[in-house]
């Protein structure tokens, strides 16, 4: 109740409360849900009520037995029918501004991405089984917002086509359509070298909202994204770096408003900490928050790094203003001074050496944060780094526990590359040379090493030596070999 209490009180105007109903179903054919289940899952539908959220009920990770309808067409249609009639009839009475959605993310194979003709009509059968029980049931379901899912919550426009052929039988306009969105899948995961917001994501973005929109809000059916962020968050906040994070985040939400989605927040624990009923990441809160018709303004760069012993120069960054103005800028209380410790060049932002040269810079890492404050949206942080080169040792281990001890200096890890020393690509996604972050190599900074994960090591040819390149934010690129021959890896700088 307190978690529920304190997203009301964020602004937040809706929350979708994902039910797995498999577990608490008794055996065929009743299929009865235990009572006690159901009471508590009505409990936390009427916290959310009380503080006047709009509450989406669905199925959810349903997938272990609807997984199989293909093959068992006849008991996992029945299961699934005599869950929605009891939940439909429990809550019949209930407001209209309790919604449900027939099933999440509904899928019949491991292969996310495949299209068939029967998986197709199968989804079908679901959603008009759900519409007819729920339109049936009595009480206010008869005019209750209903909530249908593309094929895995894809935004493909073959998936929506069909949806919107399923939906549009029904000829009832209280239907809502719903996707999911995590963004362009190698920027979103930090592969391939896709470390930042940059065109193709945007593009991707654009795109796949335009569908979403000409599909179905053009031709009168709203649409939720009942999901959206980034699939790297499922690894760490740290997948995907903060500054490239937050644009993304912008532009989503921004965007979606310019075409009347609705967003819902995906967090399975990573942005609010249910224990201390904080944000982990208070910008991002800020960011997605930021009230329609308004933007917010960023640099290119969030970060500035200052090598030990190299001059320090201004540093220019490219400024996407969106609309607003540069205020002011901070360092703490204190405030630059325009002309002398910053400027505004050619649409650029320039913080000045004058400036940077007034920092201690004696400990490696980050020294000091300056605050962009614009006239619209939320304040942007420039964190900036002294650094030095990375120094990587040499170590002999196993395949499992390959952790290369690095002085990182006061640099971050953007990306690495894994090249055979013979030629080509190694390790897993050998479509390219960058690796995915988190799934194959890991940098913890605060214990001193960089490990390079057993997944990677899974598909890699022994006694190769494969080439590494570490890409670092402050642009070093540093270098390393290494060899696999059986569970044994050697490493050297």
């Amino acid at each position: 109740k307190e978690m529920i209490d304190f997203i009301a009180s964020q602004g937040f105007k809706g929350i979708r409360i994902p039910v797995t109903w498999g577990h608490r179903m008794g055996r065929a054919p009743e299929y009865t849900i235990e009572p006690q289940f159901l009471e508590r899952v009505a409990s936390v539908v009427d916290w959310a009520l009380e503080n006047d959220l709009y509450v989406m009920l669905n199925m959810h990770h349903d997938t272990d037995w609807i997984f199989h309808m293909e093959r068992r067409y006849d008991t996992v249609l029945a299961q699934f029918e005599a869950a929605w009639v009891q939940i439909a009839d429990y809550f019949k009475d209930y407001p209209l501004e309790v919604m449900f959605e027939s099933l999440n993310e509904p899928r019949f194979d491991q292969d996310w991405g495949r299209d068939t003709p029967r998986y197709f009509e199968m989804l079908d059968d679901l959603n008009t089984s759900f519409y007819g029980i729920v339109r049936g049931s009595g009480g206010n379901n008869d005019v209750r917002p209903l909530v249908f899912s593309t094929l895995t919550a894809s935004v493909s426009q073959k998936r929506m086509n069909e949806l919107a052929k399923t939906m549009s039988k029904f000829n009832d306009h209280r239907l809502i359509a719903t996707v999911h969105y995590y963004g362009y899948h190698s920027f979103s995961v930090n592969v391939a070298g896709e470390t930042r917001f940059g065109q193709a994501a945007k593009v991707d973005l654009t795109a796949s909202l335009d569908r979403a929109y000409n599909t179905f809000v053009k031709n009168g059916v709203p649409v939720i994204i009942g999901e959206f962020g980034l699939l790297g968050f499922d690894k760490d906040l740290g997948t995907i770096q903060q500054g490239e994070k937050l644009k993304f985040f912008e532009y989503m939400t921004y965007y979606a408003q310019e075409r009347d989605l609705a967003l819902m927040l995906w967090d399975n624990g990573q942005h609010y900490q249910r224990r201390l009923n904080k944000w982990s990441d208070e910008a991002l809160y800020s960011t997605i928050m930021v009230p329609k018709g308004q933007r917010s303004s960023y640099t290119e760069d969030n970060f500035i790094f200052l090598k030990k012993g190299a001059p320090i120069k201004d540093k220019p960054f490219k400024l996407e203003l969106n609309g607003n103005d540069l205020v002011k800028i901070t360092h703490g209380e204190y405030e630059l001074q325009k002309g002398t410790e910053y400027d505004i060049l050619y649409g650029r932002l320039v913080i000045k050496s004058e400036f940077l040269e007034k920092l201690n810079r004696d400990e490696f890492g980050e020294v000091a944060t300056v605050t962009c404050h614009f006239s619209a949206g939320v304040p942007w942080d420039i964190s900036v780094y002294s650094y030095d080169t990375p120094v990587f040792e040499e170590i002999e281990t196993t395949r499992n526990r390959f952790r290369i001890p690095v002085e990182f200096k006061g640099d971050l890890l953007a990306t690495m590359e894994a090249l055979y020393v013979k030629g080509g690509n190694a390790g897993p996604n050998n479509w390219t040379s960058y690796k995915q972050f988190g799934a194959d190599f890991d940098p913890q900074y605060e214990r001193g090493y960089i490990e390079i994960l057993p997944e990677f090591f899974g598909e890699v040819k022994d006694q190769e030596p494969i080439r590494l390149k570490f890409h670092f934010w402050s642009g070093e690129v540093v270098e390393y070999t290494i060899t696999k021959d059986g569970v044994k890896v050697t490493g050297m700088p």
